[in-house]
């Protein structure tokens, strides 16, 4: 699947993207802070930390985390999320869906963006969580491999079902049951994150490239490929490429992927790997085609009709944001609550149109498109079945191996 246009972006959803560029708000600065943990955990001491965390924890892996819960008592909730992760108004000074959500429940809402990065975030919490202590937050939002750890390290709240049930009947089934918490018992996808093909056009001198094969071993492109830091989505997309499924990995498939990349380093066809950083030289044309974030080609397309992207035949790799309520939180029903209302559809379409990232809310399609039928209708966005059917995950993996594959990873790109 070839896309070869901006995908339909409305005026008004050209002007906000273009408010967001001039703003520092949107996918551009997400990505950059999301994806600079990837690179973080690849280092011999992060492995070390997010594994052995230091402490032992206080309680067994799968063990159950119960904790007394204050929310009949005490109104409120202590949010921690990314930056620039969430609706705001044009002035700057609220965030609407935050403040319907207080003026319907009384529930007041303590929202802080102090998530630059999962490596660096875990660190922040590891100690409270290991000792058994509330870490003063009620609902955080991390990305899958942290999620899966959290869980199995037993240092996340069951979330009560009975207070989800829009979150119930509207989620999509695209992200109904990952291997790491299967039927959604701990947690709740925030957004989709896709890692696709990304390329200029004017480099590749009019070409298409939807493959890794293309990357890999097509001449004319060589010194002016790039991968991304994040191992998930390289090795990822590379294993889809030689036909083997990422969900069912094992030693020997990651290993073969890594040394058809080492191949690419060596024989310098890739030039090099990156986080965000990619999307400057792929406007330029530095870079001819890449590993890339969906959520940040919306943005290049405005400015740039030259980039264009891709989803393979082999298909995509899909990773999450998640909400998740740490053991020992005091609000835990308040906290639940709110993850339930970002599954009501008007409320989730409030959000996708603002931070335009693969929404995990079915059926949001007519409430976005009263917001910007453009929006509604871009893939990057609501996924069509044919669409939704090419994204694969990463299975999740035990400490052990997490931390063979992160090293061999990391002697790949250098880190």
């Amino acid at each position: 699947m070839d896309h070869n246009e901006p995908d339909g972006l409305s005026p008004a959803q050209l002007a906000a993207v273009r408010r967001s560029l001039t703003s520092g708000r949107g996918a551009l600065s997400r990505r950059s802070l999301l994806r600079a943990g990837g690179v973080g955990a690849l280092t011999v001491g992060g492995l070390a930390g997010l594994s052995a965390c230091g402490i032992p924890p206080a309680k067994r892996e799968g063990q159950e985390a119960v904790s007394d819960d204050h929310s009949d008592q005490e109104k409120v909730i202590n949010f921690s999320n990314w930056t620039e992760y969430m609706d705001i108004s044009e002035d700057g000074k609220t965030r609407p869906t935050l403040a319907q959500f207080a003026k319907r429940t009384g529930i007041k809402v303590k929202y802080t963006e102090d998530i630059n990065d999962n490596v660096e975030f875990f660190g922040k919490i590891q100690p409270q969580l290991a000792a058994g202590q509330d870490t003063g937050r009620d609902l955080i939002n991390v990305t899958d491999w942290l999620a899966a750890r959290m869980i199995r390290l037993g240092w996340v709240q069951r979330l009560d079902a009975s207070l989800l049930p829009h979150a119930y009947a509207n989620l999509s089934s695209q992200f109904r049951s990952p291997d790491w918490d299967p039927g959604r018992a701990y947690s709740y996808p925030w957004t989709g994150i896709p890692a696709v093909i990304a390329y200029n056009v004017k480099a590749t001198g009019g070409r298409k490239v939807d493959s890794v094969t293309q990357l890999l071993d097509d001449p004319t492109l060589k010194g002016r490929v790039s991968f991304l830091t994040e191992m998930r989505d390289t090795v990822g997309m590379t294993l889809l490429d030689m036909g083997k499924d990422p969900a069912k990995v094992n030693d020997a498939d990651y290993d073969a992927a890594i040394n058809r990349l080492q191949k690419g380093v060596d024989k310098k066809q890739i030039r090099r790997f990156t986080g965000n950083d990619y999307t400057s030289d792929l406007d330029k044309g530095d870079i001819a085609a890449c590993l890339a974030w969906a959520g940040d080609l919306i943005q290049l397309q405005v400015d740039n009709p030259a980039i264009r992207y891709a989803i393979p035949a082999a298909g995509y790799m899909m990773a999450t944001d998640n909400l998740l309520v740490p053991a020992q939180a005091r609000h835990q029903k308040n906290a639940t609550r709110l993850i339930d209302y970002y599954y009501e559809l008007p409320v989730a379409a409030q959000l996708a149109a603002y931070i335009s990232y693969v929404t995990p809310v079915a059926g949001v399609g007519p409430e976005l498109a009263k917001i910007d039928p453009a929006l509604a209708k871009n893939p990057l966005i609501i996924p069509d079945a044919a669409l939704a059917a090419k994204a694969h995950a990463f299975r999740s993996l035990s400490s052990k191996e997490e931390t063979a594959y992160e090293e061999k990873f990391a002697k790949l790109i250098g880190a």
